[in-house]
């Protein structure tokens, strides 16, 4: 289906949309609400079991909100299930299939698909699985990158096994870290690097930690993308590199408003250098057992 006629989705399906709850701030408990990003007009959209806070200016999202229910997983596949854009939006304030058609871009699922197929039923978990395939939940990335984030992917998994209490729940948001240096692709701004924040209970207090991922060496590799710019302060980087990072950072570089989750983040060097320059801190994972937590995670 082309995105002409995904463009022409009947009215009956923006009404559709409309009954969604997306994400819940009471989920954990404590309300956590979806960071805002003051200065800049940003649409809200609710799914099921998520919502996204869209950037028309860029045609992406600022900002993902989950909450899993670990509980409640279930494993459906993907097949069959085509991407599309939200009716609720204009063709014009979102991407499309133009950008990702006949290149070596994916559209990088934002909202994981596997963390939000949750439910009291199959048809529950059903909607929220067609629901991460719309446009707003995507964003451009090389495929070479988008398909090696084994580390990046399985981190919800592993918060959500070993640090997550209350019925092994947890608040995921996930977004794009836009830059001067963004490469301009077919009219939109591919992204370098993305982050993630989990939040959780630990100990029936609410607790969070960052996470950024680049994709700059992978962008280098495409022909038909232009060559990404590099900033100077950020550390060297490779081939599917994660970070964990302090909240504050991302913060910084997003300009999302995160006070709520920077002032619980269990990340040690967050409290010990709490006005370090952004980046100096950042810790490179090899594995999901690099996080750097001020708890043990064997004993949860």
């Amino acid at each position: 289906m082309d995105e002409l006629l995904l463009g022409q989705m009947p009215a009956a399906a923006a009404r559709e949309l409309s009954g969604r709850a997306g994400f819940d701030v009471n989920f954990l408990g404590p309300a956590v609400p979806v960071p805002a990003l003051p200065g800049a007009e940003t649409v809200l959209l609710p799914y099921t079991h998520f919502s996204v806070l869209m950037r028309p200016d860029k045609r992406l999202a600022a900002v993902t909100a989950l909450g899993i229910d670990g509980a409640k997983l279930m494993d459906l596949d993907r097949s069959g299930i085509q991407w599309r854009l939200d009716p609720r939006l204009g063709e014009d304030q979102q991407t499309g299939e133009r950008v990702y058609a006949r290149n070596d871009i994916d559209r990088g699922h934002l909202v994981r698909r596997a963390s939000a197929v949750w439910g009291d039923t199959r048809a529950e978990a059903a909607q929220a699985n067609e629901d991460t395939f719309h446009y707003t939940n995507a964003a451009p990335q090389a495929a070479k990158f988008n398909q090696g984030l084994e580390l990046w992917l399985g981190m919800e998994s592993y918060l959500l096994d070993n640090a997550a209490d209350h019925g092994r729940r947890l608040v995921v948001f996930t977004g794009p870290i836009f830059s001067d240096v963004d490469p301009v692709y077919r009219g939109v701004d591919i992204p370098l690097q993305f982050f993630k924040v989990a939040a959780f209970l630990h100990d029936g207090e609410l607790a969070a930690t960052g996470y950024i991922v680049d994709q700059t060496p992978q962008l280098g590799d495409l022909p038909d993308v232009p060559r990404p710019g590099l900033t100077g302060d950020a550390p060297p980087l490779g081939p599917f590199r994660t970070f964990q990072v302090p909240i504050r950072d991302i913060a910084s570089l997003t300009g999302l408003d995160l006070d709520q989750l920077v002032a619980v983040d269990r990340m040690p060097i967050a409290a010990t250098l709490p006005t370090a320059r952004p980046t100096t801190a950042w810790r490179q994972l090899h594995s999901r057992e690099d996080l750097d937590l001020d708890f043990d995670l064997e004993d949860h």
